[in-house]
């Protein structure tokens, strides 16, 4: 009974809700090159006959960028154990989606998620009849998760991550959230002390399975690697220079940075922004702040390497530009609140500064700062923490050993997940 009052109370808020975001949605989508036709399955219509739907497989939701790329790391392994399972990818920005297309292997039904209205979840239900749902991370949407339940479908959430904070924001809801977390079938956290608040919040601790990160989980996993194409762009700015790769990089990050930096003229400063449709933008901040810039994706030589910046816009390729850097520099984490993935960068031995807005990634960001894994500064610290890192070539190496020392107990973390769906190797 409670749970249908909590429900109608949230369908009752959720079209207000989606009216007052509608403009600034389609407007970043624009932004973001993404108005196409495809994004009318958004809102339940698609172009595909629903007879040669695939049925009776597995429904992955996925949101962004991250987590697309951890959903088809997924798929690709589980596809390598049962080569015959089908499986619908549903993703909910447009980079997800447009990345999901590009990446996603043979035979994945890509799709844009649905806005999470109870009639249009029906309707995906009904036409891709899911034996099993599977969630990344932490997105849940109500509508959703009663959907698969009047179905009796399961529903699964996978690399569960919960923040100390986002813990308080569901006590604080308390009643109201409970419902809805008692829709989960079973939690894959990512480490013990995510699977003790989801407990804490409302999933049965029976529910609740400490997997290990899969987004951390490197066994099997193929290390960035060089590209000659990304090789012959960085030496036209001039052979030899050290490269210090800005990863993920949020509004300001960029600028900031690349003034830290300019202390080490022989640096080169490769910017990477979270979004690659912001470079417009970006590049206007760089040039009022003096530096002439090169975007990859219309890439010329530099006129005046020295007073050059390298924007990498694309999407989907931070994971081999890393591999040219010496140093990694963490992006939304210093101007913004969060962080990103450090992990790719330790993977290749390469060494990783951040900030000290690395909330996302607890508790292991916590343990490679203590163990010397990570170094964390302040903005206007960058380029000092940078040059000590770049002049002592023995600290850079102990960092990466002790940081890859840290990652190996997500190691398996994949194996562990896949045998949480009863897969036969």
């Amino acid at each position: 009974m409670w749970k249908s009052v909590v429900l109608l109370g949230y369908n009752l808020v959720l079209p207000v809700v989606a009216v007052l975001v509608a403009w600034g949605w389609i407007r970043k989508m624009a932004d973001r090159g993404g108005l196409s036709a495809k994004l009318w399955e958004r809102l339940g219509f698609f172009d595909e006959d629903e007879e040669w739907e695939p049925c009776g497989g597995v429904y992955v939701h996925a949101v962004s960028v991250g987590e697309v790329l951890m959903a088809v790391k997924l798929i690709e392994r589980w596809r390598e154990r049962d080569p015959k399972e089908t499986f619908v990818l549903a993703a909910t920005t447009s980079t997800g989606f447009e990345l999901a297309r590009e990446k996603a292997p043979a035979g994945v039904r890509v799709i844009y998620s649905v806005v999470d209205f109870p009639w249009l979840v029906g309707k995906v239900m009904r036409r891709f009849q899911p034996r099993l749902l599977l969630l990344l991370e932490s997105e849940l949407w109500p509508n959703l998760l009663r959907a698969a339940e009047k179905r009796n479908v399961p529903v699964m959430l996978v690399n569960a991550r919960l923040s100390a904070r986002s813990a308080g924001r569901y006590r604080k809801l308390g009643a109201v959230a409970k419902p809805v977390l008692g829709m989960l079938s079973k939690v894959l956290a990512q480490e013990e002390e995510h699977a003790k608040l989801w407990n804490e919040v409302g999933v049965p601790m029976d529910r609740v399975v400490v997997t290990g990160s899969v987004k951390f989980d490197q066994e099997g996993v193929a290390p960035p690697k060089k590209r000659e194409q990304y090789s012959t762009m960085i030496e036209a700015f001039g052979r030899g220079r050290p490269v210090v790769i800005a990863a993920s990089t949020f509004p300001g990050e960029e600028v900031a940075i690349a003034k830290a930096l300019r202390g080490r003229p022989e640096v080169l400063p490769v910017l990477v922004p979270r979004h690659g449709e912001r470079r417009e933008q970006v590049r206007k901040d760089l040039e009022a702040a003096g530096f002439e810039v090169v975007l990859r994706s219309h890439y010329m030589s530099p006129r005046s390497p020295a007073k050059a910046v390298l924007v990498v816009d694309s999407t989907g390729e931070l994971r081999d530009w890393t591999a040219e850097a010496d140093v990694v520099v963490v992006g939304k984490s210093f101007l913004a609140k969060g962080g990103q993935n450090p992990t790719e960068a330790i993977a290749v031995g390469i060494p990783v500064v951040c900030g000290r807005f690395m909330g996302n990634f607890e508790p292991l960001i916590s343990e490679l700062r203590e163990s010397g894994g990570v170094r964390t500064c302040l903005m206007k610290e960058v380029g000092d923490t940078v040059g000590e890192l770049l002049d002592d070539s023995k600290k850079r190496r102990e960092m990466v050993e002790v940081a890859s020392t840290v990652l190996t107990r997500h190691w398996g973390a994949m194996g562990r997940t896949l045998g949480e769906f009863k897969i036969s190797d």
